[in-house]
């Protein structure tokens, strides 16, 4: 049995935890710039259209009683850290995602038992971080997202051996893995709107469609997904600085990708010049809506800690991920070779 778990609105949440004057109200967190997004809404926030991803003035005009707070990603990790180490504690497996986000693989248990372990895990982490967590549970990875996507916030949904078809049958195909807003486009043409359309094509039928993809795409839709959980996400070596931001809907296109990786790099060089550091390498990294993740970096001729030289190369180094047409559910920014040395620094990267 697989858990997914998903801390609710996470850098949110850490406010209204931290602030109680916060509590109950729409909140979004955000950095100031002109070109701020908004990286988490509140629940209280979402009514009002308020999403992960959005531009803050497009916020503050659905919602103009929007309460702004800048991000604490000290506060974020510490949190973290804490819900994985309860997640260890629980699973034969943990494959983080995020710092919020995360597949554990309970082993070869009935279902009752995974629920079981599911509550256990909620009560523990609402104990040790005053946080709440949401927990899908199914035989396989994408059925227990889907779960625990629909239990939010601070759900259990569980999903029996068996009846992943058919918990599937009346999702809409933007549920399925790899689907992006293109696709949607492309299946609506042939009125293809629910997940059980897609698992009842015929080979001829998922081929024409989608080529080789198709047939996977198909076995998604029939709630078959052989993907293991892995210790090895895909996150960035040690010796470096990062930071991540999960959308909370698959995101497509690289601009809207850019004032999130903007607001990591003012992020990153704040964090390098508390520091001490200077970094000769930016990189970043990109999880696809199917989990896939890719990855590209550029070295600079001079280290570091400038925000805008490395926002400057982020972006550069995004633009070559080949992620134009893709759906992307997190992007994350990396500086690495990290110095102390004082140089001087310049604004060209090769």
């Amino acid at each position: 049995m697989i858990l997914h778990a998903d801390l609710d609105a996470f850098y949110a949440s850490v406010a209204q935890r931290d602030d109680p004057s916060l509590r109950g109200k729409p909140v979004v967190v955000s950095g100031s710039s002109r070109r701020a997004v908004v990286l988490t809404a509140s629940y209280e926030a979402r009514p009002y259209g308020i999403h992960s991803a959005m531009p803050l003035f497009m916020a503050r005009e659905r919602c103009p009683h929007i309460l702004v707070v800048p991000p604490t990603f000290d506060k974020y990790r510490t949190a973290s850290k804490a819900v994985f180490e309860i997640y260890r504690t629980h699973a034969e497996r943990v494959q983080g995602l995020s710092l919020d986000e995360a597949f554990l693989d309970v082993g070869d248990i009935g279902l009752d038992a995974a629920v079981a372990t599911a509550r256990g895990l909620k009560d523990a982490v609402r104990a040790a971080t005053s946080l709440a967590v949401s927990i899908g549970v199914a035989s396989n990875k994408m059925v227990a997202k889907v779960a625990c996507d629909d239990g939010k916030p601070d759900g259990l949904t569980a999903v029996a051996p068996g009846d992943e078809r058919a918990y599937l049958a009346d999702k809409p195909v933007g549920a399925l893995w790899g689907v992006g807003p293109k696709t949607q486009t492309r299946l609506r043409e042939r009125s293809i709107e629910r997940c059980e359309q897609i698992a009842a094509l015929s080979d001829e039928e998922a081929f024409a469609l989608f080529g080789k993809w198709g047939l996977s795409l198909r076995d998604l839709a029939r709630g078959i997904d052989d993907r293991e959980v892995s210790s090895d996400d895909g996150d960035f070596t040690a010796g470096s600085i990062s930071s991540e931001s999960t959308f909370e809907r698959d995101v497509t296109g690289v601009d809207a990708m850019i004032p999130i990786v903007r607001e990591q790099a003012g992020e990153l060089g704040e964090r390098l010049r508390k520091r001490g550091l200077r970094a000769y390498t930016i990189g970043v990294k990109v999880k696809r809506g199917d989990f896939t993740v890719v990855g590209k970096q550029t070295s600079l001729a001079q280290p570091t800690d400038d925000p805008l030289v490395i926002a400057g190369a982020a972006v550069f180094c995004l633009r070559r991920a080949g992620v134009d047409d893709t759906p992307v559910r997190l992007v994350g920014v990396r500086v690495s070779t990290l110095v102390q040395t004082p140089v001087r620094q310049i604004s060209l990267f090769t």
